[in-house]
């Protein structure tokens, strides 16, 4: 049966259609028959308690150009679409926010929205991973200075800082107890100590790479190792890190264990589990991205796997 999706997100013209994973999404989608539909936050509305979109019927290609509309586009209700994916980048700044409140709005009875629009406000991107003790490193949260002095002490010396609204490794800094720089550094991640921000254990095994582990409903897809460049220490693809073919490990297996019962009640389907070492860094959630990446490295397609669970819920509303 033919589906209409809906796909919150960036402009299209700003989609690099080798990495993106809401590409993959929309290809896959497309390639079975169902109808794909760009939305951008501003397109959507209410009018008293009822949502809508104003929605433009798209299809997507491997090919210059890698898009094109369809229509000239119309002014939907939500329940009109069978999925919603909400898949606008960060930050998750006040029109996100407003963004995931309108789609609130949708009648989960008739519509899917993957992921759920609560679960995104409810779960800040570094915050979240505090829900899972036993999987993250030693990690502080403050804006005192001195009292993240005192943690990176207890550290032995050195941590990682960094915002918590920040995203693709932006202000990410290793402060070192010997680092002349280090008042600057503080200063200027908690602007002053105005805002709190994330510390947490430097982890050497960074060198070897900050894996990135899909998952979905609450279970690993797989996963790819960002290699950082010799010169930083951000595997982030987004500043150069380079992603090499990895496996999902038994520790991994563990954390998405931990972590299952508390992603599917929040309702947070597709998830980017950042990883180091053996503990868990970041909990992607907004945008979640890497799948090309895994794609490519290992043989494998699993923006397939996840459209197949987005037909299962669709059709499971139907009964």
């Amino acid at each position: 049966m033919a589906y209409q999706f809906a796909f919150v997100m960036d402009p299209l013209d700003a989609v690099l259609p080798d990495k993106d994973t809401t590409f993959a999404f929309m290809l896959e989608a497309i390639g079975r028959g169902h109808q794909a539909y760009f939305v951008a936050l501003h397109d959507l509305y209410a009018l008293g308690n009822r949502a809508f979109a104003r929605a433009r019927r798209c299809a997507v290609m491997r090919a210059t150009p890698h898009y094109r509309f369809l229509d000239d586009g119309a002014e939907y209700e939500l329940e009109a679409f069978d999925a919603i994916f909400m898949r606008k980048d960060p930050p998750a700044d006040a029109a996100y926010l407003y963004a995931t409140m309108l789609l609130s709005l949708a009648d989960r009875r008739r519509t899917f929205v993957l992921n759920e629009p609560a679960g995104l406000r409810e779960a800040n991107e570094k915050l979240y991973a505090l829900n899972f003790p036993e999987a993250i490193p030693p990690t502080l949260v403050t804006q005192d200075l001195v009292r993240l002095k005192k943690f990176m002490a207890e550290q032995g010396g050195q941590m990682i800082v960094k915002p918590l609204d920040g995203h693709g490794g932006e202000s990410v800094f290793l402060a070192a107890a010997d680092d002349r720089n280090l008042n600057a550094i503080l200063e200027a991640v908690t602007r002053f100590e105005s805002r709190p921000i994330m510390a947490q254990r430097y982890l050497a095994e960074i060198r070897d790479g900050d894996k990135r582990l899909i998952v979905l409903d609450g279970e690993p897809l797989g996963c790819t190792l960002r290699v950082p460049r010799d010169d930083e220490n951000r595997g982030n693809i987004h500043v150069g890190g380079n992603c090499v073919k990895a496996e999902v490990t038994a520790r991994d297996r563990e954390i998405c264990r931990m972590m299952r019962p508390r992603l599917r009640r929040d309702g947070l389907y597709f998830v980017g589990l950042d990883i180091i070492g053996n503990y868990l860094t970041e909990v992607n959630v907004t945008s979640p991205t890497g799948i090309q990446e895994i794609d490519r490295l290992d043989g494998v397609n699993l923006e397939a796997k996840v459209i197949d669970f987005v037909e299962a819920r669709i059709a499971a509303l139907r009964h």
